[in-house]
């Protein structure tokens, strides 16, 4: 035998092998999963934890949130409550990509939700309210604007749904009906057959699919113990209950639900034919384990705007492949429902866009979330399901004139979902959902310039009248990029005095909060992520710019702006501030774009060791304390006791531009540390973090003498990178030797090229970055 074919062989057999694993495995957990069961096996499974297995829909979905638990989020406007599932944390990790190579195809944490806590929170308090009412009585409708995420927020819970369902806290469990052949019984079974029946032992549930005649499925997966009479079920479920030593009662659902119509007229059929032994009755039922699929529409399903009642029902024993049921069956008339409702029986029915149907498509809604039950022309369903819904703002506000809405507004919960107003969390959308699939390298800030424009767009301008006499001047000076820094990272504007940041940053809540009881909310109108979106995979197809540049951003920016007619956030009048003046808000993040690289060439210049400013800052502070406290400080050189360095202080003060007296700013300082040390009980003071603005102003004091030199660095950068970029488009291959450099010059260069590399640019947007800084920052400087 060849060597080829020998190892073709063992490639074979290595094949089967796995495959019979598989099979073993596969069958094992399917065994252990406890898939198929019979009724006394499930009554013994449900009464190993009855609130487990007796849970509705409603403590289903809301148990499900509270798997997956929660964590802390700090926000300028204060710490919120994030649930875990809007994470995706059972999905894989993304794939890594080498830096300049493009990620590969991939939907699984991508599609978490960035943001919205305050509406995660709304929506649990939601599912907490129908568990203690008994039932899902009200259509949770979230609105708000455009691409806000609400299709994000729903996909998340139905997915979470899937993954919940998988596991062993989540099992859930249907029956249906199973009737074996006459050979598998020796004779009739009791009805509609010949002669006397045989002694029947055991149930039919796990019979195998050669010893069945007919299955009947339970289309709206009533729960197993509907099969048991209301009253015995519920003195049953009330000792079970009490040996549980469980506090709550059991769900109303469960005690006084019953079977749908098709059940229920099976059950009589066969109590009659059995001389009304339920026992016998029992026997027939095979209880399945089920888990709820978007794919497969089961238990989690999302509909459009359709315009009809979303179930209908079809008569089932004028099927031929049913003519195998017990003769006492096919008399009787059996209807089977269908439909997205009977679909998302046990689990969601998400409504997407559901005021774009017209009133008379879902006015049955008011009936059933009032009642509880569907009516069809053959029978009434009863509904155990929690609908979620999506509605844009125009709609609902036309809504809101029909004369009907007060009808509905009582059965509709009614949740706000505005647009982010964080752009660091619009930049991390960006990050996640559009920059990894961009094929080509995606500059350092392009996706922040998107993120701080967009979330520009939509703030509102504050009403002084709505805040205390104190804090109403410095909150109506406020300019719109200064609210949405505040917003972003709880920064004040540096123009106010220590005394009015401090208030500012401690009214922060209340100023994200202003427009939360108004119907013209903050987050309602601006841009679109969608908008954005397309706007970057425009910018990443620029024919000036080898990357994904933030200045083809800017360029696409010019570009949107001019479609006035299109977007109702470019008619709107500017207003004092700079609200709502969508050429300022280019203005603002051009400027802010500028400023980063600045100070990015700065850092990588290498002229100054970044980590010297925070050392002297974290040595003035400690002066400053000691001074404050009237201590003294040793000295590290001469290891004497010494007061606080007076000199040096006023030097740094000197950098710091502090105005005013001395004495002042530096209790002022103390007093920050110690309101900080207040509101973040255990942790370390780190300078940085307190004083990110005061260390900044310090860093930009020390550059200024440098500036300078700096720019003559980003000079000699553009010019070996405009050198390198020649020389490819040539198809040179040779490095390029600027003949006007020295040795020491170029060095530095390079050296500065490699430290921006490590910051993640590359060649060509580094050479979009340093030429910029030559054109609007540096030009005077290298002339």
């Amino acid at each position: 035998m060849k060597e080829s074919d020998a190892r073709a062989s063992r490639r074979s057999e290595l094949a089967l092998a796995e495959l019979s694993n598989l099979v073993t495995s596969m069958q094992r957990r399917f065994q252990q999963g406890r898939r198929l069961l019979s009724f006394q096996e499930y009554l013994e499974l449900f009464a190993s934890d009855p609130a487990r297995h007796g849970r509705d829909a409603a403590r289903y979905v809301r148990d499900m949130f509270d798997h997956f638990g929660t964590y802390a989020v700090k926000r300028p406007w204060g710490e919120c409550t994030r649930y875990r599932l809007f994470d995706l944390p059972w999905e894989p990790e993304p794939p890594r990509a080498e830096r300049g190579e493009r990620r590969a195809p991939y939907h699984g944490r991508d599609a978490a939700l960035i943001g919205h806590e305050e509406l995660q929170g709304e929506i649990y308090r939601a599912l907490s309210n129908f568990v203690q009412e008994g039932r899902a009585n009200r259509l949770i409708l979230m609105h708000g604007p455009n691409g806000s995420a609400k299709s994000t927020i729903a996909g998340c819970v139905l997915r979470a749904l899937e993954h919940y369902s998988t596991l062993d806290e989540g099992a859930i469990y249907r029956f249906h009906w199973v009737f074996p052949s006459r050979k598998t019984t020796r004779g009739a079974i009791g009805f509609g057959g010949e002669g006397a029946a045989a002694p029947i032992v055991g149930s039919f549930a796990h019979l195998e699919d050669t010893q069945i005649d007919a299955r009947l499925v339970s289309e709206l997966r009533d729960h197993p113990l509907f099969l048991i009479p209301v009253p015995e079920r519920r003195e049953l479920l009330k000792k079970l209950y009490d040996e549980a030593g469980l506090a709550d009662a059991p769900p109303d659902w469960l005690m006084s639900g019953k079977l749908s119509h098709k059940n229920q007229q099976i059950v009589e059929a066969l109590l009659v034919s059995y001389e009304g032994s339920l026992a016998d009755v029992l026997r027939h039922v095979q209880v399945e384990r089920w888990f709820i699929s978007r794919r497969y529409r089961t238990g989690a399903v999302t509909i459009g705007p359709e315009l009809s009642v979303d179930a209908g029902e079809r008569q089932i024993t004028a099927d031929r492949s049913l003519a195998a049921l017990p003769t006492a069956l096919q008399a009787r008339t059996l209807f089977e429902a269908h439909g997205d409702l009977v679909e998302a029986s046990g689990g969601v029915l998400e409504f997407s866009d559901l005021l774009k149907r017209p009133l008379d498509a879902f006015r049955y809604l008011q009936l059933t979330l009032e009642t509880g039950e569907v009516s069809l022309p053959q029978q009434t369903i009863q509904t155990n399901v929690v609908m979620i819904g999506s509605a844009n703002d125009i709609h609902l506000n036309a809504f809101r004139e029909h004369p009907e809405f007060p009808s509905f507004r009582g059965r509709f919960e009614l949740l706000r979902a505005p647009y982010l107003r964080s752009y660091l969390d619009e930049q991390r959308i960006y990050d996640a959902q559009i920059a990894p699939f961009v094929t080509r390298h995606v500059a350092p800030h392009a996706t922040r310039v998107a993120a701080q424009f967009a979330v520009l767009t939509r703030m509102r301008q504050p009403e002084a009248k709505r805040y205390p006499e104190a804090l109403a001047p410095i909150v109506s000076s406020l300019t719109a990029a200064e609210k949405m820094e505040a917003y972003a990272t709880g920064t004040p504007p540096e123009r106010l005095d220590g005394d009015s940041q401090k208030m500012l940053r401690a009214n922060i809540r209340a100023l994200y909060q202003e427009t939360d009881a108004t119907v013209d909310f903050e987050g309602r109108s601006g841009v679109s992520p969608r908008e954005i979106r397309s706007l970057l995979l425009d910018a990443a197809q620029s024919r000036d710019h080898g990357c994904l540049s933030p200045f083809a951003v800017l360029q696409e920016l010019d570009e949107l702006c001019k479609r006035t007619s299109e977007y109702d956030w470019l008619k709107e009048r500017p207003l004092a501030g700079g609200y709502h003046d969508h050429k300022l808000f280019r203005d603002v993040a051009r400027a802010r774009l500028y400023d980063t690289l600045e100070e990015e060439m700065r850092s990588a210049s290498g002229l100054v060791d970044e980590t010297r400013y925070g050392e002297l800052f974290d040595r003035y502070v400690q002066h400053v304390g000691a001074w404050v406290k009237g201590e003294k400080i040793r000295n590290p050189h001469t290891g004497d006791f010494e007061g606080a360095d007076e000199r040096m202080m006023r030097e740094i003060e000197g950098l710091l531009g502090v105005r005013g007296k001395h004495d002042d700013h530096r209790r002022g300082l103390i007093a920050m540390i110690a309101a900080w040390a207040i509101d973040h009980p255990g942790e370390k003071v780190v300078n940085a973090v307190v004083f990110p603005q005061q260390i900044r102003k310090l860093r930009e004091a020390v550059f200024t003498e440098r500036r300078k030199a700096v720019a003559l660095l980003c000079r000699d950068l553009v010019a070996i990178l405009r050198d390198r970029a020649n020389h490819k488009a040539q198809g040179l291959r040779d490095e390029p030797l600027v003949g006007s450099l020295r040795d020491e010059q170029r060095k530095n260069a390079l050296a500065a090229l490699d430290r921006l590399i490590a910051m993640g640019y590359c060649e060509s947007c580094a050479l979009d970055a340093g030429s910029a800084l030559l054109r609007a920052r540096f030009s005077e400087l290298v002339t």
